[in-house]
């Protein structure tokens, strides 16, 4: 990715976060996905647009993009978090457990990680 793209990535992010706080979410889900188009590995933007997803009721839409995420970053626990919450709101009760527990093993090895001495 160059250097334009990544900032124009970032123009449309910061265009989406404007639009939500203003609950303008049909127009922010819209910049969300200009900037994940300009950088598909933009996860801040796949986060928003989940989030939008949410708002929206659009649980069936916010879901593959929560995947993509954990996909680009399978340690991301806001990721597995969102996953959990999206089945859960759908009633999908053994795979929100699931990515529930995902999550939780991911927290707690982040907090081993910063409880180890350094040098280790």
């Amino acid at each position: 990715m160059t250097e334009p793209d990544r900032q124009s990535a970032e123009g449309h992010y910061y265009r989406a976060l404007d639009l939500f706080s203003e609950s303008q979410y049909a127009e922010a889900a819209e910049e969300y996905r200009r900037a994940i188009e300009r950088d598909s590995t933009f996860t801040d933007a796949m986060h928003g647009l989940v989030r939008v997803y949410q708002e929206m009721g659009r649980f069936d839409d916010a879901i593959p993009v929560a995947r993509q995420i954990a996909e680009c970053d399978p340690e991301d626990i806001l990721a597995h978090t969102s996953l959990s919450i999206l089945y859960q709101r759908k009633g999908m009760v053994p795979e929100a457990e699931a990515e529930a527990n995902v999550a939780r093993v991911l927290g707690w090895k982040q907090e081993l990680k910063k409880k180890r001495p350094s040098g280790d």
